[in-house]
């Protein structure tokens, strides 16, 4: 299997927004088997920012910040499902509805992460992230995903893009995209529905009001194009950072660790050679107090990598050489997105530091420092996700 270390936290951050504590405490990724500090039972998770419950066929009242965002999540075999209601295997996806669900059931627990059994090879995980992510895998064989929206949530087919469908509440949007062989559609009860093939993913990603933005759009397109396989998240919580890491492929598994003080790596394995785009979202704790962009450097092997200065030129980077870029969906945005492009899979080290390289130095970029809360966001951190 080849391997890959990336950093992909990139924001920068004041010494002066961490108490030194926090600098040896690091952050907590806690692995899926680890009890979340949320509230939860056996059949409910109520984390920071996701909670929802679990029936005997469904995922229920699923809310991210407060907000109810869809009643419930059922998935089905596709063949059981043309079996169970005399359908053939060519019928229209939005007239799949009232799913017959399979059984499931709330499955391991960690302070980030809930993950969510079912009686076959489909499984769901619900990311406790600002964006509210969730994605249903559809496992060895054919689904069918339903989504239930809320009363006061609508859906709408992106004609844009076609390949997405986008909810709003008026306080939240949402966008739904396919990550591999299968398509999503608004059906005509005007819920969400999806057809997954084998391997592939449904995603969800939730945005506050007005932070669905260009960007943003930008990025569900890398995932639902099998670009972009991984997204990273992190923030402060009880004065500890967590991370974790959502996944949007079957051939990808990322290690994220702490080498150095002034210095960040991950780990990322592919089954393959063919590069990726990996999206870290770091929140308000990490963006406090931030420079710019243009304070960040990234080196691949010892190397510089490229700063791209739109999605097209990152991607371009792929086959080519690393690239990264850094977006905020405003200026007074509580959260940055960091992306890099990694050109092909091989044994590499990639390192996110200060411009000049001088962390220990009076004229370091604050945030790369040896009580950086950058890299206290980490620190100690050995998150393995593999799908």
């Amino acid at each position: 299997m080849n391997r890959i270390t990336a950093v992909v936290l990139a924001v920068l951050v004041t010494v002066a927004t961490l108490p030194v504590a926090a600098v040896g405490a690091g952050a907590s990724a806690a692995s899926p088997s680890q009890q979340s500090d949320g509230s939860a039972d056996a059949g409910a998770y109520a984390g920071t920012h996701v909670a929802f419950e679990t029936s005997n066929d469904a995922l229920v009242d699923y809310r991210v910040d407060g907000e109810q965002v869809f009643e419930n999540v059922s998935v089905v075999s596709q063949s059981d499902h043309h079996s169970r209601a005399g359908l053939g295997a060519d019928v229209a996806l939005d007239a799949v509805v009232n799913l017959s669900g399979l059984g499931l059931e709330l499955g391991a627990q960690s302070e980030t992460r809930a993950e969510i059994e079912t009686e076959g090879s489909a499984s769901m995980a619900a990311h406790d992230s600002e964006r509210g992510i969730l994605t249903v895998d559809a496992g060895d064989e054919a689904r069918y995903v339903e989504v239930d929206l809320a009363d006061n949530v609508s859906a709408e087919a992106d004609a844009e893009h076609g390949d997405r469908v986008v909810v709003d509440s008026g306080e939240r949007t949402g966008a739904f995209v396919v990550a591999g062989d299968g398509e999503v559609a608004v059906n005509e009860n005007g819920d969400v529905t999806a057809d997954l093939g084998n391997d592939a993913t449904l995603v969800f990603r939730s945005y506050a009001d007005g932070e669905r933005d260009e960007s943003a759009e930008e990025q569900e397109r890398l995932i639902a194009d099998g670009t972009a396989t991984a997204e990273i998240y992190a923030e402060e919580r009880a004065g500890e950072r967590v991370v974790d890491v959502a996944t949007y492929g079957q051939d990808i598994a990322i290690d994220a660790a702490e080498e150095s003080q002034e210095r960040l790596e991950m780990t990322v394995e592919r089954a393959h050679g063919e590069g990726t785009v990996v999206i870290a979202s770091v929140s308000e704790a990490a963006v406090d107090g931030a420079e710019s962009a243009e304070d960040l450097a990234v080196t691949v092997d010892g190397e510089a990598a490229a700063e791209a200065s739109s999605y097209s030129e990152l991607e371009g980077g792929i086959g080519e050489e690393p690239r990264y870029m850094v977006t905020q969906s405003s200026d007074a945005s509580a959260t940055a997105d960091v992306l890099v492009a990694i050109d092909h899979f091989s044994e590499r080290e990639v390192a996110v530091q200060s411009a000049d390289g001088d962390a220990d130095g009076d004229d370091s970029v604050p945030g790369f420092g040896a009580g950086a809360a950058l890299v206290a966001l980490l620190t100690g951190t050995a998150a393995r996700l593999r799908q």
